[in-house]
């Protein structure tokens, strides 16, 4: 077996890279386009004699003018500037579940018969397509107990707004909208848990866990009442716990009219071990971007497979993807869905990936992978409680952890001055990107999120361990020298956190950088 090894001599490659607009010299082109033949001319003038002036272009568009040597050696220095799970050990990710992404499944995506697909084309064209959408919704619902899915959402946020959309749609049907104003979510689920719920208007009463580390039951079940809409949750959470009292949990939200979503952005968990249903949830989700196999988009590309019982189907967004026996077809006929939450069918490219992952992996693939992901965590926990200094959220409590873990530094700090941020830079200095520390607030103080997924070897857990080991004993020899990484990387420490929060300081945009910083 593979022994672990710290980089010791690690060094990323820093190319002060200018924005591609600083690259720009007026007449440069990179590619010079043929004629447009005069009938496609002809049709765009008319439509765009059809739209209001108002929305017209007074000027052309500020692009970038750079040749094709330039394009592409920019591109290649940023993607040398950049960490993840195809370059490093990147179970830091906790909660990001950052597995490995089969190349075959990227070689299927790439394929012209699936590349080539416009949405907008007709049913009759895109059965390929369609069948995997139909076809993959049969797995999330077996996988669930499920009777209905969308893969529409564009995410795991986008699927838990539905999910709050529908909770409205259900109590407007039943003349309850008005006076089922809260939500109720547990500190330790996902933020989106609490923020998507109140971006659709309710009230968010928040559960803190008891001294297990367990949300309080007694606090659930007093803060139900004819106002609750839906008690929103993630299971287990994301500092590693299953709660053992989700079905008593659901029961109690069920008797006072409420609905019960699970967000089950933690599934590599239970993957084949429980399922939503049984659990007595009437909605769930899956983040398809983590769970089943495909790149983690970092807001870029990913599927929110958002899933409902019977009762709750009819307000699911259209259209669905339907079967008649001989072909595939778009259905709008759901008069009392919630409507589109979304353009086309969502991202394609993610379920077609995770369509086929799934088959490579099968049902007994799917279930060691959750028994994997949970031994290497409780591995890795051994290892890093060993260390001095650290300690787990809820130590102790006898519970045995699932697939992910959040750590604290709060011993380490107390000794040393030295803080989980500063130990993330100097991580990255051996090799290891930025791990995640927590969601804000930190309740859990100086946390450290780890997930040491399926696809992780004893060598790479062994590896990690080693690099925090070897930092903690920096922190004793020399603080201000762990305080002051990263020292070989492109990253740096942020002078002035507060700018952060400052929206008169972001730019979104290179106008919006010229205009808010004098560049």
């Amino acid at each position: 077996m593979a022994k672990a090894k710290i980089r010791k001599n690690f060094h990323q490659a820093s190319w002060d890279e200018p924005m591609i607009y600083e690259m720009s010299t007026p007449g440069t082109r990179g590619i010079i386009p043929p004629e447009v033949e005069e009938g496609i001319v002809s049709e765009v003038g008319n439509i765009a004699a059809q739209l209001p002036a108002s929305i017209a272009r007074k000027q052309a568009p500020s692009l970038p003018e750079v040749d094709q040597k330039h394009v592409l050696q920019h591109w290649i220095h940023l993607s040398q500037e950049t960490m993840g799970s195809n370059l490093s050990n990147d179970m830091s990710e906790g909660t990001c579940t950052m597995k490995y992404n089969p190349r075959i499944c990227e070689t299927i995506a790439q394929d012209p018969g699936f590349a080539d697909v416009h949405p907008d084309q007709p049913d009759e064209t895109v059965q390929g397509i369609l069948e995997i959408y139909h076809e993959f919704e049969k797995v999330v619902k077996e996988v669930s107990g499920m009777d209905h899915f969308t893969l529409q959402p564009g995410g795991g946020n986008h699927a838990v707004y539905a999910a709050a959309s529908i909770v409205r749609a259900y109590h407007e049907a039943n003349g309850e909208a008005d006076q089922r104003d809260e939500v109720i979510t547990t500190i330790f689920s996902h933020p989106c848990d609490a923020a998507t719920p109140a971006t659709a208007g309710y009230k968010i009463i928040t559960i803190y866990p008891d001294e297990r580390g367990i949300p309080d039951l007694e606090a659930i079940r007093a803060a139900t009442s004819e106002r609750t809409a839906a008690i929103f949750m993630t299971n287990p959470e994301d500092i590693g716990i299953y709660n053992p009292n989700v079905l008593e949990i659901t029961k109690i939200i069920h008797d006072v009219g409420g609905l019960c979503f699970y967000d089950q952005a933690n599934a590599n968990a239970f993957l084949g071990v429980a399922r939503a249903r049984e659990a007595g949830f009437d909605m769930c989700h899956f983040n398809v971007h983590k769970t089943f196999g495909t790149p983690h988009g970092g807001s870029g590309p990913a599927t929110g497979a958002f899933g409902c019982k019977e009762h709750l189907a009819k307000y699911l967004p259209v259209p669905s993807v339907e079967y008649d026996g001989s072909k595939y077809y778009l259905d709008y006929d759901h008069p009392d869905s919630i409507g589109k939450i979304r353009d086309f069918m969502g991202t394609a490219g993610v379920v077609l990936r995770a369509y086929a992952w799934t088959r490579m992996m099968g049902e007994a693939g799917l279930r060691e992978c959750a028994d994997v992901s949970v031994i290497n965590n409780n591995y890795l926990q051994k290892k890093m409680e060993s260390i001095p200094g650290v300690t787990s959220a809820f130590q102790g409590n006898g519970i045995v952890r699932q697939e992910q873990i959040r750590y604290s530094f709060e011993n380490l700090h107390d000794e040393t001055g030295v803080g989980t941020e500063d130990i993330a830079r100097r991580a990255v200095d051996f090799g290891i990107p930025w791990y995640w520390t927590s969601h804000h607030p930190w309740v859990i103080p100086e946390p450290m999120t780890l997930e040491p997924c399926e696809t992780y070897s004893k060598a790479d857990m062994d590896e990690y361990y080693e690099v925090i080991k070897t930092i903690a004993g920096e922190a004793r020899k020399d603080p201000e020298m762990v305080k002051g990484a990263p020292y070989r990387s492109v990253i740096h420490k942020i002078k002035n956190m507060a700018e952060l929060d400052d929206p008169d300081q972001w730019a979104l945009t290179w106008r919006a950088y010229l205009r808010k910083h004098g560049k």
